[in-house]
């Protein structure tokens, strides 16, 4: 039996004024755990005066997680939330029954230049959950459980790995972690979680052997502990948890359980009855119209 049941080759998706690598959703799988979205930004650089400007725009029954190695991005939502994240850290906003946000760069790393490098992903909430009132949270890398297994150092972003949880308010069983490696080594990844996948950031891997190629996303045998090795400095995320309660269906920026549902947040939006960011007067159409 092969440690890596599914190897996704990153797809490249433009968002205006940056380009993102996509791994999933997917043919197969469409998601792994809770995660039904997982976006690789970077490693980006811009000229001085560009930036990043993701105009305000709604979600619903899901979490978005944004985690970064490099830059900084000012969040700001309808709840009144303005926060700027940067490099270890973690932005975690529920979008439940319904919230609109915006991301930019900051003014001062757009007037010398902005660099970003991180990962944007989507935790679709648990049916029980889905409605819930929207909230928001921000976690500085004090925060955050930061420690060394075998030979590479470990952060758990979100969920528990390894016997370490973060406070990342999750709502279902998550593994979110970043492994590094400064030199060539291995780390041994426990058969913990249901489902399990490893996405390579910045370097080829193995997984048991199995050549992971930069970029890729490697969803790994259920059920089997597995040693994930390098051959020199490189980092990775360990993606997954437990499956999804049920089907779940994606359209723009809308997750539900239901088809109904997702018709009722688009006319929503169209009708622009979901919440405002302060300060924001721009704002993202519904696709086609």
């Amino acid at each position: 039996m092969t440690a890596i049941v599914h190897l996704v080759r990153p797809r490249e998706h433009d968002l205006g004024s940056f380009t993102v690598r996509r791994v999933l959703p997917s043919p197969a799988p469409r998601f792994v755990g809770p995660f039904v979205f997982v976006d690789h930004m970077g490693p980006l650089a811009l000229a001085p005066g560009q930036g990043v400007d993701v105009r305000p725009h709604p979600h619903i029954g899901l979490a978005t997680v944004t985690w970064l190695w490099e830059g900084a991005l000012a969040h700001r939502d309808s709840l009144g939330s303005v926060q700027t994240i940067e490099p270890g850290e973690v932005n975690w906003m529920t979008a439940g029954r319904g919230i609109v946000h915006s991301e930019r760069t900051p003014a001062a790393d757009r007037a010398r230049g902005p660099r970003l490098h991180g990962m944007q992903t989507w935790v679709a909430l648990p049916r029980e959950h889905e409605e819930i009132e929207p909230s928001f949270a921000h976690l500085t890398a004090a925060e955050l459980p930061s420690f060394a297994r075998d030979d590479a150092s470990v952060v758990v972003v979100a969920g528990h790995a390894f016997g370490r949880r973060a406070p990342t308010p999750t709502f279902a069983d998550t593994l979110y972690a970043s492994v590094a490696f400064a030199s060539a080594g291995a780390i041994a990844l426990p058969a913990e979680h249901e489902e399990r996948s490893v996405h390579a950031v910045d370097a080829d891997f193995e997984i048991d052997g199995e050549l992971l190629p930069r970029h890729h996303l490697a969803v790994i045998a259920p059920g089997r502990a597995v040693a994930l090795r390098s051959a020199g400095p490189a980092r990775a995320m360990l993606i997954g948890g437990a499956a999804l309660d049920g089907p779940r269906f994606l359209w723009w920026n809308f997750v539900s359980s239901s088809r109904e549902r997702i018709e009722r947040a688009k006319a929503d939006w169209r009708e622009q009855r979901f919440g405002a960011v302060p300060g924001e007067s721009e704002f993202i159409p519904l696709p086609g119209n």
